[in-house]
């Protein structure tokens, strides 16, 4: 018998990790999607039932949520998926998870705080690698300065990218970077923020780009300033780059559509063995207004690995009853030592 959990999206890359984490928590999840063809044999494989539904079908999509207590959504882009799912959720009374790291999904979704209060459910955006290790380690250092007025985040090891997460960017081509200012989002140019952070081998070059936590760490943390980072490494110079200079072209509809079509000839993801020993390392840095500061550096598995074990495991602590209704972080039900409770996760204070 099934459990009432549904993972929507659950034959694409990311979605599948999370099935295979769930299983092996013990649980028996309801797999989700649009497409049988591809649900059914995954099903059949793993000894689950599944439930088909299109996103564009909202009467399709409530029934398929019937007796479900809560969806774990991980069928991107979410700037196009989040928006249905949510209606569904809300008319089922379902509790909303989502791997999303896009940050204009994120603040959309805190806008419907209360709805989710009125309809006693949770909105809990962000519970893969994006955004639970960095939402935990901002609220750890909230804890450490908690009058700081500036965090930065920098993150190491994104070495690996799937088709899905290569659309994202696609999507997002000529955009400026967002961050946090005053308390209020802003753009800048890509490109024109930099600095370094100690990934643990002295300090290395690192390009600002969008990530979740923008929005994520200041609801955790109510920090006003906020900006993430990546490592400098080739790759990521050439996408800062490639956004500074050409994202105007990229992003016109022409240029879009072929990005896209050529988007699905690539590979799903990485395989196992290329994720296999591969680590994250993630810096936060805050400072008060008195100039004292605080560093620390988390140390995870690489990022879709996480995600599928992160993902699962808020899963079952909401099916568990363990939810605060309304929208979420992370780190703000579930504490900064959250991230602690998974293996081969150690954090280390470095000043």
């Amino acid at each position: 018998m099934s459990d009432p959990l549904m993972i929507y999206g659950a034959t694409g890359y990311t979605g599948e990790l999370v099935v295979h984490e769930a299983l092996r928590l013990g649980l028996r999840p309801l797999l989700g999607g649009r497409n049988e063809a591809k649900l059914a044999p995954l099903a059949q494989q793993l000894g689950l039932d599944y439930r088909v539904a299109s996103l564009g079908e909202a009467s399709a999509l409530e029934a398929a949520l019937r007796d479900v207590k809560v969806v774990v959504h991980a069928a991107g882009p979410f700037s196009e998926t989040a928006h249905p799912m949510v209606e569904a959720c809300l008319r089922t009374s379902t509790h909303y998870l989502d791997i999303s790291g896009e940050a204009s999904v994120i603040e959309a979704l805190a806008g419907r705080n209360m709805e989710a209060r009125r309809q006693r459910i949770m909105l809990m955006p962000g519970v893969g690698f994006d955004v639970v290790p960095s939402d935990c380690l901002a609220a750890h250092m909230a804890r450490r300065l908690p009058r700081a007025q500036r965090l930065a985040i920098g993150i190491r090891g994104m070495v690996l990218i799937t088709r899905g997460s290569i659309k994202t960017f696609i999507e997002h081509a000529g955009r400026g970077i967002q961050v946090r200012r005053g308390g209020v989002m802003t753009t800048v140019p890509a490109g024109s923020l930099q600095r370094d952070f100690d990934y643990g081998d002295g300090p290395r070059p690192s390009v600002n780009l969008a990530w979740g936590d923008v929005i994520t760490a200041y609801y955790t943390t109510s920090i006003p300033n906020i900006e993430v980072y990546f490592e400098g490494t080739a790759p990521f110079r050439w996408v800062e780059a490639l956004n500074r200079y050409a994202g105007w072209m990229l992003s016109t509809a022409p240029w879009q559509l072929w990005l896209r079509i050529h988007a699905e000839l690539l590979p799903k993801g990485p395989t196992e063995a290329q994720r296999a020993g591969l680590k994250m390392v993630i810096v936060a840095e805050v400072e008060d207004a008195r100039g004292r500061r605080a560093c620390a550096r988390l140390h995870t598995p690489q990022a879709y690995t996480f995600t599928g074990v992160t993902a699962s495991a808020v899963a079952q602590r909401v099916l568990q009853g363990d939810i605060e209704v309304g929208f979420q972080t992370p780190a703000r039900v579930y504490g900064p030592d959250f991230v602690l409770s998974f293996p081969e996760v150690w954090r280390e204070d470095v000043y």
